[in-house]
């Protein structure tokens, strides 16, 4: 008796509660609870694909399989069957070779070497499932006493195929102190006839609400198209415009200062978010928290001895994400 005593409490000590997502392992199980409704492990995340852990971000996965310190049997399989672009690993070094072609996508040119005339809009067609994206960027100049006050003085918006639908120079609302030449390339000329600002937002929320009231498109989404960007924020204050949060896609700024090339890289990283292949939950998509920025845990409405009677497995099965991956924008077309 006193032999199997020792046994039990040996085998407490030893006891570890494993996460199904990232791995991490706890001595208590509501410690391993806590963890799972903080953590918001979802199929969304990224996942090494050699060992399958869960990770925060790319950045994050890319540390796991070639950082500094990374796993190392993940970094071994990964140096041989991974791409160093998207990390997806791949069965064989050829299938990942025939992967590079299609991901390392050729560099877009400047606008100025195209030299596309400064337009009307275009109509944008969208045959896809899900609501159409337009990627937008604006290039600013400086007003006020020290030039510092950004201006917009160029703005350029693509559809999904790369195609420019509206290019224009911008008319300053106040003078223009500090062209910013060595970065813009503009000068007093490029906007001595530009188009006012009223009618540049005009132009531009004709393409964006693409004929949806505004009421619904804030509500629902519509026929109003997914707006991508670098620093959205920033450009839609230049513009002296507002569109509905439900709406924006951000994405990270690349520093190359041309409109047309900005608004491509942007539209280019949107694409490849939106198309990661993740499993889709039914009740996850249907609901409207995403839009309302509320997202309401499973773990909520569970009695906490409940949730310490579930399997590793089956908390992570009710954990959601705390955001709308954007690869729902391609499985779900918003509500009309």
């Amino acid at each position: 008796m006193a032999f199997e005593a020792e046994s039990d409490f040996s085998k407490q000590l030893t006891t570890r509660h494993k996460c199904s997502a990232c791995y991490k392992q706890y001595n208590k199980k509501e410690h391993l609870v806590e963890h799972m409704k903080v953590s918001y492990h979802s199929v969304h995340q990224p996942r090494c694909g050699v060992c399958l852990k869960h990770c925060k971000s790319f950045e994050s996965l890319r540390e796991h399989v070639i950082g500094p310190l990374p796993k190392e049997d993940c970094s071994r399989v990964f140096s041989e069957q991974g791409c160093n672009l998207c990390l997806k690993v791949f069965d064989s070094p050829i299938s990942l070779s025939e992967h590079k072609r299609s991901c390392r996508l050729p560099a877009p040119s400047p606008i100025g070497a195209m030299k596309l005339p400064y337009s009307d809009p275009i109509v944008v067609s969208h045959n896809g499932r899900g609501p159409g994206a337009i990627a937008i960027d604006c290039e600013m100049v400086g007003g006020g006493d020290d030039g510092t006050l950004d201006l917009c003085a160029l703005v350029c918006l693509i559809d999904e195929d790369e195609n420019v639908i509206f290019h224009t120079y911008v008319r300053p609302q106040i003078s223009v102190t500090n062209y910013r030449y060595e970065i813009t390339g503009l000068t007093e000329e490029h906007l001595r006839d530009a188009m006012p600002l009223k009618l540049v937002q005009e132009k531009i929320l004709q393409i964006l609400y693409n004929g949806e009231s505004i009421v619904r498109a804030r509500m629902q989404g519509g026929k109003a198209r997914l707006l991508v960007g670098h620093a959205l924020e920033h450009d839609l204050d230049c513009l002296r415009m507002t569109y509905p949060d439900n709406l924006l896609r951000y994405n990270i700024q690349t520093g190359f200062h041309d409109p047309y090339v900005d608004s491509v890289s942007a539209m280019r990283l949107y694409k490849r978010m939106r198309a990661q292949d993740h499993p889709n939950d039914a009740s996850e998509i249907s609901t409207d928290a995403y839009k309302s920025q509320n997202v309401t845990s499973k773990f909520d409405s569970l009695r906490a001895k409940e949730l310490e009677q579930m399997s590793p497995d089956e908390l992570y099965e009710i954990s959601r994400p705390n955001y709308k991956c954007w690869c729902l924008d391609s499985s779900q077309a918003i509500q009309p």
